[in-house]
């Protein structure tokens, strides 16, 4: 089990986020006040929430950069969860009641991107993983991130089917 070190927003989509420490998250929507949260064909959709671990973070210190929570812009930090092993279409639980399912890992950035030109290298698009916003709630610094169990899905053949069925 894991824990949030941080919730961070920002008003700008490509400059560092600032910890507020908590945060609504909005199914289907994202973080409250953050640039990267929307809905509709214009917003990314499937990028609704960032997660980084301060593993990772901690690698680009261990370079000699002087690098923070928010410093690569994503929205929770977390601590204590492997991030990267976990698959698109996972879930995850934060805190009491917010839902998250994985859909991408890392991104590609086409341009060197202001975060890049801020701290001289972005770890975002080998390390960040995004998701979306399946149960809204609050999210604070302190919070539990845990893996939520597999759902099992049994597909059974009309044959199957139709031995089971009982007649009364």
């Amino acid at each position: 089990m894991g824990e949030v070190l941080a919730v961070c927003i920002s008003k700008n989509k490509g400059m560092k986020k600032t910890n507020v420490g908590h945060c609504e998250l909005i199914p289907n929507f994202g973080l409250e006040g953050d640039a990267h949260s929307g809905r509709g064909a214009t917003s990314n959709w499937h990028r609704q929430v960032s997660l980084l671990a301060e593993e990772s973070i901690n690698k680009i210190k261990a370079l000699g950069l002087n690098v923070g929570f928010g410093d690569f812009a994503e929205n929770i930090t977390t601590r204590g969860i492997d991030l990267l092993s976990l698959k698109v279409g996972d879930r995850l639980k934060v805190g009491n009641a917010v839902e998250l399912e994985i859909t991408q890992f890392g991104k590609t950035c086409h341009e060197r991107c202001n975060i890049y030109k801020q701290v001289g290298d972005c770890i975002m698009p080998r390390e960040g993983v995004f998701a979306k916003v399946l149960v809204g709630g609050e999210v604070k610094v302190g919070d539990k991130i845990k893996e939520m169990p597999k759902l099992k899905v049994q597909i059974k053949s009309k044959t199957q089917m139709s031995k089971e069925k009982k007649v009364f």
